[in-house]
């Protein structure tokens, strides 16, 4: 029988969960109950919050002594992320849950984020309609929102705890399909000007044999590719649209996380990477470009996204960053450069076209790479067919060998 982790603060939301509880094993499953809070709970539970403090160093009714919420917050979802992994490797956490605020709704995602992909996650939140980024991160957690506070059982909290318990009761049980004959896995990097380039090379991969999971460079899409690299999924990466650490480095929308073109090369993993659309950073409509921007290379992509032309000296430092973290793969790795433009919109005629900063760029990469970086630079543009499919039949043959 199928077991459901159900993670929370049994302080303050006991009743709620021992409801949801009751749902889950009218579905049909078993049920682990996990005391995330920091004092007296009101349900008994199957792990204690004092179990769930251990685990991260910490003494439970210090932290209720201390009256720190945060840090007391702080502890236990590091706690709560240790007790969830130690559970799903002992084969006692098929699916995990969790109802709650935004306090609750931080401990269970941070224990949700440390569990495979695939492994059923759902957090019930009052915080589900807002930014759901810093719970959901990378990983494949469902929320929905509570709609009324998580206080009490009423008319609706009712049903929405009954939902809840049908959505995660239904996951648990559910039989992922067998593929026959499973290829390996190749990730892509792409945004909407370096579609063509990127649609090529996977279509050649898949030629040769690959299966090639294609992730839009979102800020979240970089980081998801790399998680699944650390998961390890992948045979190798096809890194060609590295525009989010031009958001990261100006202060666009869809800004790459910290370790951003670093998993592959720390894994040893075959990569090959380009300069896809790092003429270009990210912002909302055009009347939300912050005022400092004003007077810059702006085009408006469409009513809701405006883009802003790198200048050479922030093309400088993304080569020096770029340079920096390519010298450090442990595996082989390819840099290819498209001399003739790195979007749609950056080849010569087109509003984003500046030799001056596309000069920046490569000079600062020369100087950065180390000798354990090939470098392919090609006279032609990062959407031409023959520059996709060098990209593709290098990582075969990387791969391959």
């Amino acid at each position: 029988m199928a077991t459901v982790v159900l993670l929370g603060t049994l302080d303050t939301k006991g009743h709620e969960y021992a409801y949801l509880r009751d749902r889950l094993r009218e579905q049909g499953v078993d049920v682990l109950l996990v005391d995330a809070g920091v004092y007296e709970p009101q349900v008994e539970p199957d792990v204690s919050r004092a179990e769930v403090a251990a685990a991260a160093g910490a003494d439970a009714e210090a932290l209720a002594e201390a009256g720190d919420r945060g840090a007391a917050v702080s502890a236990m979802a590091a706690g709560a992320a240790a007790v969830a992994k130690r559970l799903h490797e002992e084969g006692r956490l098929d699916g995990i849950a969790s109802v709650g605020g935004s306090g609750n709704s931080s401990i269970a995602a941070a224990a949700m984020r440390v569990l495979p992909v695939g492994v059923p996650k759902l957090i019930v939140s009052t915080v589900a309609s807002g930014d759901t980024r810093p719970y959901m991160g990378a990983s494949d957690v469902t929320m929905t929102y509570s709609v009324v506070d998580i206080s009490g059982i009423n008319q609706i909290s009712a049903r929405i705890l009954a939902n809840a318990a049908g959505a995660i009761a239904g996951m648990v049980k559910a039989q992922a399909p067998t593929l026959e004959g499973a290829k390996p896995l190749i990730t892509a990097s792409m945004f909407g000007v370096t579609t063509p380039c990127v649609t090529r090379a996977r279509e050649r991969l898949e030629e040769l044999g690959y299966e090639v999971l294609v992730f839009h460079q979102t800020g979240t899409g970089g980081e998801s590719m790399e998680e699944l690299m650390r998961a390890g999924y992948i045979a190798g990466s096809l890194d060609a649209t590295t525009t989010e650490l031009a958001d990261e480095l100006v202060g666009g929308v869809l800004a790459a996380y910290p370790g951003r073109l670093e998993a592959a090369g720390e894994l040893g993993l075959p990569q090959v990477v380009s300069l896809g659309a790092l003429d270009m950073v990210n912002f909302g409509p055009r009347e939300s470009v912050p005022e400092r921007f004003e007077g810059r290379n702006l085009y408006v992509h469409n009513p809701t996204i405006t883009l802003m032309r790198t200048t050479p000296d922030e093309c400088r430092e993304l080569g020096r960053r770029i340079g920096r973290k390519l010298s450090g793969a442990k595996g082989p790795t390819a840099l290819f450069i498209p001399l003739r433009g790195v979007s749609m919109i950056a080849t010569e005629g087109q509003p984003f076209y500046d030799a001056e900063a596309d000069a920046a760029l490569l000079e600062r990469l020369r100087e950065t790479l180390g000798e354990n970086v090939e470098v392919h630079e090609l006279d032609l543009d990062v959407n031409d067919e023959q520059f996709a499919l060098a990209m593709a039949n290098r990582l075969h043959e990387m791969i391959s060998g």
